[in-house]
């Protein structure tokens, strides 16, 4: 299916947040490969970060000159159960793929190649759920593979089986070094993602859409610790709970747990369900999620709201919702899981901390020193505004492109 929807970008609506010289590099570049057909393929248009980042790079690429489109794989539930498996094993997990679970994996990468169009001088597939579907295409364009997730420690038996899949690609891109691949180090390029600040999620509120969330929700006015995460085994929310109960005991506060329930993760409902049970009857736990009607503009708001993040995540790709909550002038206390460690630099936008107590001890150092709080704040925009923003990563999508076919 080709999602056409987009909203409009142009390039000069980044000027007052990104670089000039970043935005020359973009059109200088970009001068080289007009009319270059790329084609983005995944597995979902909602409830993911990669989705959300595709909303804004592929009408931007367009902006600049490139024929860029978007095609979402079209699958049965079943599909998803297998590829969440396959998620969770090519992070590390223990757990077994069956020849019958592997078929209907291949089988569903067939049909998605019979049925999309793939027709591309680059072809840029995300993720693992559409890696397979190379395999089945006869186009002759470039083929990128654009990892998410943390590949450090994969499950050795489907990795075995995955590299195979994977043969047929000329660039890798993955978050970070260290989820470079051995058998494809060669090829492989760190390749940070991005928040866009423009977008409904990142842009400046004026005071009413900012206290209509609040009134919607009947957010109370304290000091709030946010949560944006999707309920997922790797996320630990049931450690974020923890977290603010030791926090709670010296300062009064409430954890607002902001999430999306993704097409693509129906393990997600079954999560759900746990960490709503070991919340329990605490008045101060809100969960707030698209099923009452949260949205971008509303995790905007609730972000902006809030007094700084938590990231309790064990694994983590990157986490671009801590570069949401830095740009929004908060600091964030996270666990240096995967890609956060690279957005929080330990006591100057935030704090980096594996255990519990020492997390909810960073978290009360904030609380209780607003100027510190105030000054991690100003320190986190900046972080970003330098690293993170859609600018950045559209440039760095263009310098792959230029090297693929030049």
């Amino acid at each position: 299916m080709e999602i056409t929807d987009f909203p409009k970008k142009r390039l000069r609506d980044y000027e007052e947040f990104s670089d000039p010289d970043v935005l020359e590099k973009i059109e200088r570049i970009s001068r080289d490969l007009k009319g270059l057909k790329v084609v983005h393929v995944n597995a979902t248009s909602f409830g993911g970060g990669v989705a959300e980042l595709l909303y804004t790079l592929v009408p931007l690429m367009r902006s600049v000159g490139i024929d860029a489109r978007w095609e979402v794989m079209e699958a049965p539930n079943e599909f998803f159960n297998v590829t969440k498996k396959l998620h969770n094993t090519l992070q590390g997990a223990e757990i077994e793929i069956s020849d019958e679970e592997w078929d209907l994996y291949m089988k569903v990468n067939e049909e998605n190649a019979k049925k999309l169009n793939l027709d591309a001088d680059v072809l840029v597939v995300h993720d693992p759920q559409p890696a397979a579907i190379v395999g089945f295409t006869k186009g002759t364009g470039k083929l990128v593979w654009r990892c998410h997730i943390d590949l450090s420690s994969p499950n050795e038996s489907v990795w075995n089986k995955m590299k195979d899949i994977l043969s047929p690609y000329e660039r890798m891109l993955f978050h970070l070094d260290e989820y470079f691949p051995e058998d494809f180090k060669e090829i492989s390029v760190r390749f940070p993602p991005s928040i866009d600040p423009t977008s409904d999620k990142n842009r400046e509120l004026n005071q009413e859409e900012f206290e209509s969330v609040l009134k919607r929700f009947s957010i109370p006015k304290k000091p709030a610790l946010t949560v944006v995460a999707r309920f997922d085994p790797w996320k630990d929310l049931f450690s974020a709970i923890d977290v603010y109960k030791i926090v709670k005991r010296e300062f009064d506060v409430q954890l607002l747990i902001v999430s999306a329930m993704a097409s693509d993760d129906p393990e997600g409902w079954i999560f759900y369900e746990k960490v709503l049970r070991y919340a329990g009857l605490d008045e101060d736990i809100r969960f707030l999620t698209n099923l009452i009607g949260v949205g971008s503009l509303e995790v905007n708001a609730l972000q902006r709201f809030s007094s700084l993040g938590l990231h309790t995540a064990t694994k983590e790709g990157f986490g671009l919702v801590i570069s949401e909550m830095l740009w929004k002038k908060n600091p964030v206390v996270a666990r240096p899981a995967g890609g956060v460690k690279i957005q929080i630099d330990d006591g100057e936008n935030g704090f980096l901390r594996w255990e519990k107590d020492e997390l909810a001890e960073a978290i009360l150092d904030l609380l209780k020193n607003d100027e510190k709080r105030r000054r991690f704040g100003e320190n986190g925009r900046e972080k970003v505004r330098r690293e993170f923003l859609t600018t950045s990563h559209l440039l760095r999508y263009l310098r792959i492109f230029y090297e693929l076919v030049s």
